[in-house]
């Protein structure tokens, strides 16, 4: 491949990157995803590609659905819940692209991404083509190799099947932020009241550990039940040796827990309407990897 080449690749790489991720919920799959199409770009008659951007979101889409339809079956054998992998954003290496408005920061939310779960692999396509980077019903039909009705109609189908109102961002981030802070002094304290007062009614902890570390098989619903959970949490002996660090993961205030600078927790409180409606906690190891390799 000549010097050319890979520079016009490397000119795509984040938006691929960007776009995989979505596609995926794995930072580390993306990669893969990426660099196969960089082998298949580097291996094609290049004079017959007359956009190359749109060649290589094509290819890519397409491994990706491949790797998404092998994917579904392996997470139908996952212990605990499932929860995409975090990556940390605001950083000099901002791998997900720009945070800038509430559409931007949800389409990459450990909420949204987890919902697509429900999605075939030709939905979760068409949708974060549409969604993310806006592409018209005709371009995606070219993608995904379909007719122009046939990828609006995968589209909606998406939306219903996610059934999810677009999150509400009534408060700042500086606002959003202060009541994380306040949600991990509260459980870092034991303070039941304190804890009471921030957490929705129906709020919902999911902790996806993967089987490589104990941690919750089902999600835990309700204030009361969760109220317990994260005290127990707070109280256990490892709590007291751990360091916690504010941080931005997948566009949303969160919190890094570690022992001896080795990344053991990412948790990600998801804020509506001024209380906690939702924390997400990834203890996998593996899960993990990037967004260690990011702080390293």
């Amino acid at each position: 491949m000549t010097t050319d080449a890979a520079a016009e690749f490397e000119t795509h790489r984040p938006r691929l990157f960007s776009l995989a991720y979505r596609m995926l919920g794995s930072a580390s799959d993306a990669e893969d995803v990426v660099q196969d199409t960089y082998l298949r770009w580097s291996a094609a008659d290049r004079s017959a590609v007359r956009i190359p951007a749109a060649w290589l979101t094509k290819v890519m889409t397409n491994l990706c659905v491949n790797r998404l339809t092998s994917a579904r079956a392996r997470r139908e054998l996952y212990v605990g819940p499932w929860l995409p992998e975090p990556v940390l954003t605001r950083t000099a290496a901002d791998r997900l692209g720009p945070m800038e408005t509430a559409e931007q920061r949800e389409s990459v939310s450990l909420a949204l991404l987890t919902l697509m779960e429900r999605l075939t692999p030709a939905e979760r396509a068409a949708f974060v083509l549409r969604e993310a980077f806006g592409h018209s019903h005709r371009d995606i039909a070219g993608v995904i190799g379909v007719e122009e009705a046939h990828a609006r109609q995968l589209y909606r189908r998406a939306r219903e099947r996610l059934d999810r109102p677009r999150r509400r961002f009534d408060v700042d981030d500086a606002r959003r932020r202060e009541i994380v802070e306040r949600f991990f002094a509260a459980t870092l304290d034991g303070d039941l009241a304190g804890l009471e007062r921030l957490l929705a009614d129906d709020v919902t902890a999911w902790a996806d550990g993967g089987g490589r570390v104990t941690a919750a098989r089902r999600p835990v619903t309700g204030r009361a039940k969760v109220l317990r959970y994260l005290l127990g949490l707070g109280a256990r002996p490892e709590a007291g040796r751990a360091g916690i660090e504010p941080a931005e993961v997948n566009g949303a205030p969160a919190v890094l827990v570690r022992v001896d600078r080795t990344l053991l927790a990412v948790v990600v409180p998801e804020v509506s309407e001024g209380r906690i409606v939702a924390v997400r906690t990834v203890m996998n190891p593996d899960k993990l990897a990037f967004a260690a390799a990011q702080l390293a």
